[in-house]
């Protein structure tokens, strides 16, 4: 699949983590149960027909909502690229190495966060990643890094030989003071142009949503946005092909 960047448009990645939380609620027991619903390969579908770029998926080491199953399910059902969420353990990478999906996205994972609570920690973990990044990029995987938009994660991120980086949005979208918020995104800007300086590609994601994606679209050099809470919580009311669409318009809207 080719990996060349599309100008001027800014690809859609839509996780389908919280459609197997919703299934988790219920049928954590009874996965095979004709009953168990609603199923994230449905929605992976959907999300595919209205327009998406991607679907994203993080396999946790706990199992709390996405199963092995369900990558292997969404592996021979996507058609546009499935993107891999994961946290940096020996179990997982044989994992990825086994489903070959498209792209990886390396993230930090603690048991006990609701969600993913920051970047990773490049430097601190780079004999990890230096052992992992190689294996995953000769079995024609893409690889991003999942980064908070500081300087020296980010230069930590191309000596690691990532092609990607996902800066982290989460601090933006959490910021509820104005000037606060403006801070934020003006570190997302800073991070993203030295990025490019470094020769990185950037996607970015974390706490997205209809009402404060259209800044970050405006950013030089983001490709694909990650997003999947705010898009399923949507769907709850609207269904998901028109969840995927009204994102869509204002990323592309605003880009």
């Amino acid at each position: 699949m080719s990996c060349q960047p599309i100008p001027n448009k800014i690809r859609l990645g839509v996780n389908v983590d919280h459609v197997a939380t919703l299934r988790q609620a219920r049928y954590r027991e009874m996965l095979n149960h004709p009953n168990a619903e609603p199923c994230p390969i449905q929605a992976a579908r959907e999300a595919e027909s209205a327009g998406a770029s991607g679907i994203t998926a993080h396999l946790r080491s706990d199992r709390r909502h996405m199963q092995d199953a369900d990558l292997f399910a969404l592996r021979k059902a996507v058609r546009t690229k499935l993107n891999l969420e994961m946290g940096l353990t020996e179990e997982i990478l044989q994992f990825a190495l086994t489903l070959l999906p498209d792209d990886v996205c390396i993230v930090p994972e603690n048991r006990n966060e609701v969600t993913t609570e920051g970047g990773l920690d490049c430097i601190a973990s780079q004999s990890l990643l230096r052992a992992a990044i190689p294996q995953l990029r000769k079995a024609g995987i893409h690889v991003s890094l999942f980064i908070d938009p500081i300087p020296d994660q980010i230069r930590a991120a191309a000596d690691l030989g990532a092609e990607f980086i996902e800066l982290h949005t989460g601090c933006y979208a959490n910021a509820t003071d104005p000037n606060e918020k403006s801070a934020e995104l003006q570190r997302l800007y800073e991070a993203a142009k030295l990025a490019q300086n470094y020769g990185l590609r950037i996607n970015a994601g974390h706490g997205l949503n209809y009402q404060n994606v259209a800044p970050i679209c405006k950013i030089p050099g983001i490709e694909e946005l990650n997003i999947g809470h705010s898009i399923v919580s949507r769907a709850i009311f609207i269904g998901m092909a028109d969840a995927v669409r009204q994102m869509l318009d204002i990323i592309h809207s605003a880009s």
